[in-house]
């Protein structure tokens, strides 16, 4: 699996000295000697991050890796403040989807134009695609997507009778857990996580946060969370804190916290959606604390899609991951291209996945032989579909002050209430947006 940039590497070699050899010359020439290219990455997957750099380090560059905080929003920051400030060292970046509005409306973001925008989405699934396009301009890269199921006990679901073969609505899996002493894992607390279930939960009723045709206004933008399907999640909320299947720790619950109840000492066990990684979590788990005692425990691990919200109506998983954005002030803006694009090849998407879990965004990918190995096919499908077809959180330049706006009137989930906090909400969220309220 260590093979990642090599095809690329020289595919793109090849065609930039072609194309690109005056500027080239000029970046290696002089006294300057061989440059280097910093790599801010998130403390996912850093081993096989690390690795990447290396394979798509050339004669011409390196590719140095520099480590982000592990909050989301304190990587935010520090990308903000560098660029803010004009930081030619800061080369490449991995940007959560949400960033990359706020980042190219700030000018912040080198465009991929002709050539490399086709490289650049290139086999790309519809929902990683459209994240990286502003003003019809491709501004980043897909590297790999995250999306969230419904996993579950097999068993679980089948002593509440519930068919897994259909699409199944939030009401159903509270009701089938409650009924069999279960419990139903979700991300509640006061966290951009949160917003990723109202988000999703809203456009699965049909609905959006934002007016998708006014989103690129800005703060113009028409809020939209006031509305019935913005009633119908506020609904599945409330029916949770009131069920019994609620997990204890709901107002403060994360990705990681669920997870020990899908397989307790006692106990059916949980539904809970979840990220990708929940599958290479738990087959790295077995006979471990916090993973299934044995194989025929793991066998019991289900998955299917996202639920819906309404009966009869799509769900719309949550879409996530990472993308490539180059840095605006870099002093090597071809080599910095051509790594982005060698960072996120197919190889390099094959040997995130198998390594690390993380969903590839080119559709070809799921296709691969490794892959095959690593994952049961249904799964992959299940993947590939979800992200196809996923449902992105508002695609605003100020998607910051939307999601804490979001988050002070959801939060806490015991707080919510279908006649009331939506029109809260939407009154708040407006204020936000025009500058008069401060979060």
């Amino acid at each position: 699996m260590r093979r990642t940039g090599a095809a690329l590497r020289r595919t793109l070699g090849a065609a930039a000295c072609a194309t690109l050899a005056v500027s080239f010359l000029a970046a290696c020439g002089g006294d300057s000697g061989k440059p280097t290219l910093n790599w801010y990455i998130n403390p996912d997957g850093q081993e096989t991050l690390t690795q990447l750099a290396e394979d798509c380090s050339t004669d011409d560059y390196d590719i140095a890796i520099q480590l982000l905080p592990a909050s989301a929003t304190d990587q935010r920051t520090q990308l903000a403040r560098r660029l803010a400030a004009g930081d030619s060292s800061t080369d490449l970046m991995s940007l959560d989807p949400v960033f990359v509005p706020e980042f190219a409306n700030a000018d912040w973001l080198l465009t991929f134009e002709d050539d490399l925008a086709d490289q650049a989405l290139d086999d790309v699934l519809d929902g990683p695609a459209d994240i990286v396009q502003w003003n019809d301009q491709v501004v980043a890269v897909p590297q790999w997507a995250n999306t969230q199921v419904l996993w579950y006990r097999k068993s679980l679901a089948e002593a509440a009778g519930l068919d897994m073969s259909q699409p199944v609505t939030w009401d159903q899996v509270i009701d089938a857990a409650a009924d069999q002493g279960g419990t139903v894992g979700v991300q509640a607390n006061r966290y951009e996580a949160y917003v990723v279930w109202i988000n999703a939960m809203i456009q699965g009723a049909g609905g959006n946060i934002l007016d998708p045709d006014t989103v690129e206004d800005g703060r113009d933008a028409k809020v939209t969370i006031d509305s019935q399907a913005g009633k119908d999640a506020a609904a599945v909320i409330q029916k949770l804190v009131d069920s019994g299947a609620a997990q204890p720790d709901l107002s403060t619950s994360n990705e990681g916290t669920s997870l020990g109840r899908m397989f307790p000492s006692e106990g059916p066990g949980s539904f809970m959606v979840n990220w990708t990684f929940v599958y290479s979590n738990y087959k790295g788990l077995i006979g471990q604390p916090g993973g299934p005692a044995d194989d025929e425990a793991f066998e019991d691990l289900g998955w299917v899609r996202y639920p819906q919200t309404v009966e009869g109506e799509d769900s719309k998983p949550p879409i996530g991951g990472i993308e490539i954005g180059v840095g605006a002030f870099t002093e090597h803006p071809d080599f910095a291209r051509e790594a982005a694009l060698c960072v996120a090849s197919p190889e390099a998407q094959t040997a995130l996945a198998v390594n690390d879990g993380f969903a590839p965004t080119r559709e070809s990918v799921y296709d691969s032989p490794e892959l095959a190995e690593a994952f049961p096919a249904d799964l992959l499908e299940l993947l590939r579909d979800s992200i196809d077809e996923a449902g992105p959180r508002p695609k605003s330049a100020f998607y910051s002050q939307i999601s804490n706006a979001i988050q002070s009137r959801w939060h806490p989930p015991s707080s919510v209430n279908p006649d009331t906090t939506p029109e809260r909400s939407a009154a708040f969220l407006k204020a936000v947006l025009r500058g008069e309220a401060l979060l």
